[in-house]
């Protein structure tokens, strides 16, 4: 097994660090040698473990091959199954990033056998470090042996949980400012923040699904130390429900607020669409009143203009009353005109 990978291993016994064997093979000779009628159990961290180190795990251990595939491909939802005498759980551990406002998932995965447990971490978030050192620093919880160290890691992925909704939820309290203000720019942010809700959801809804699986296990147990194991576990299954509550309230209000800015924006554009209609609707007024009174003054320019070509024969010209018959119809056919436009209501 690669050195490379290996971030801890160590010997536990009766709550205890004992030994920290350098090689695979030793760890296994230490279970032996301190197991004897006390609570001992190893633990081995792996950090982007390799398929040989993944192997040489399933052949010491006994690992299911099913699970030892999931953890070779990984992108598992979160879940916990049993594989004969062992145990193979899936936790997706979060973290916002806010300046790209994206929630980043991580992948732990935990074999728990009766006296191991091994950690497969593909990423460096969230350190598994800060785990051991509780527990280590707590002999009486850590002496419950490998659900123990599953307790804790899962109370670790529930409580990193808490600052990626702090920091949804202040992305959506923006978002909704910008609705109000009108911001163009807010459907895109509501769509990718929605998307980014979802998959953080698809990462906590099935936390449920483990924490009624491991009430069936705790449930099959009496002793003192069990009760208490379910006791913690019980807490961390509040908290995550709590969590999921709020994704699910995040989601909602992330539903009504793109459906409030629909409607924002569709009222914005029927007043805009208001505001043209009634420009075009004064323009084509006063389009009308030019239009009559250039048809008024067309009316004696077009008298004018016959009785102005001069030709050799028009009895008008002669006539006594031509000039006055002349001016009368230049004023007849503009009134006429004026009264038409008016009756239709042009003028």
């Amino acid at each position: 097994m690669s050195v490379l990978s290996v971030v801890d291993n160590a010997v536990y016994v009766e709550g205890h660090r004992a030994e920290e064997p350098d090689s695979l093979d030793r760890t296994v000779e230490t279970l032996r040698r301190c197991g004897d009628g006390k609570e001992t159990f190893c633990w081995i961290g792996l950090l982007r473990p390799g398929p040989d180190d993944i192997k040489a795990i399933e052949d010491e251990f006994g690992l299911h091959e099913l699970a030892v595939e999931d953890t070779l491909h990984g992108h598992q939802r979160p879940k916990l199954e049993r594989y004969g005498h062992t145990e193979f759980a899936v936790l997706r551990p979060a973290r916002y990033v806010d300046e790209q406002e994206e929630v980043e998932l991580g992948e732990i995965h935990l074999f728990l056998g009766p006296d191991f447990v091994v950690t497969v971490r593909h990423a460096e978030e969230p350190d598994l470090a800060e785990v051991r050192r509780r527990l280590e620093h707590d002999p009486a919880l850590m002496a419950h042996g490998p659900f123990a160290v599953f307790y804790a890691v899962l109370d670790k992925v529930v409580d990193d949980y808490g600052p990626v909704l702090d920091g949804l939820q202040d992305d959506v309290d923006q978002i909704e400012s910008q609705v109000w203000s009108g911001d163009p720019a807010v459907s895109r942010r509501i769509y990718q923040l929605s998307r980014e809700v979802l998959e953080f959801q698809r990462a906590v809804d099935p936390l449920a699904e483990i924490f009624e699986e491991l009430r069936t296990r705790f449930g099959k147990q009496s002793t003192t130390p069990d009760l208490e194991l379910r006791r913690l576990v019980r807490d961390v299954q509040d908290h995550a429900t709590r969590v999921r509550e709020r994704t699910q309230g995040l989601r909602d209000m992330l539903a009504n607020i793109l459906t409030v800015n629909s409607t924002l924006v569709a009222q914005r554009q029927n007043e805009e669409m208001t505001r043209l209609t009634e420009a075009g609707y004064v323009q084509n007024e006063q389009m009308k009143k030019v239009s009559s009174w250039a048809a008024i003054a067309f009316a004696p320019s077009l008298v004018a203009g016959v009785y102005g070509m001069n030709f050799a024969h028009m009895p008008e010209l002669e006539w006594q009353f031509g000039y006055p018959f002349a001016i009368g119809l230049m004023v007849l056919l503009g009134l006429l005109l004026y009264l038409g436009f008016k009756r239709r209501g042009w003028l």
